[in-house]
């Protein structure tokens, strides 16, 4: 990947068959620009794009995340029934969830221990499997 930050945004978008769209673009390049994995809201991102004026609506980011995800760019992690956090990072990989700061951070891969494969039920493949660690610090 090139190590130009809008390059790396085209090439991002391109992997992923997106047409490349002014918002596309200057989300992308917030996204993976410098090159580092991201976990963010929809909120965070606009926040920051709206930092850099850059005209985008909150909607849009929305839509744009779903298209990321939908386009395989990124991952969807759920960690309640009312915040999602999107990850750049694609590879299987836990993650810790800080309830302090309503933050979302990789974990090491050897965090967590599978004994098998989780039983499928008959017809059905599975997909990915999400882990969250929640950790609070010791004060709260």
């Amino acid at each position: 990947m090139t190590a130009d930050p809008a390059g790396r945004a085209e090439e991002w978008l391109a992997s992923g068959s997106l047409r490349p769209t002014r918002q596309r673009l200057a989300l992308a390049n917030l996204l993976v620009g410098d090159g580092r994995n991201r976990h963010v809201t929809a909120e965070s991102l606009h926040e920051a794009a709206s930092a850099l004026d850059v005209p985008v609506s909150l909607a849009t980011v929305y839509n744009t995340l779903r298209a990321f995800c939908d386009a395989g760019l990124m991952h969807e992690i759920t960690v309640d029934g009312t915040r999602s956090y999107f990850d750049t990072r694609i590879d299987d990989h836990p993650h810790y969830y800080w309830e302090d700061e309503s933050r979302l951070s990789d974990a090491p891969n050897d965090a967590i221990r599978l004994a098998s494969e989780p039983k499928i039920p008959e017809g059905a493949l599975l997909s990915r499997v999400d882990v969250v660690i929640r950790l609070r610090g010791r004060s709260s």
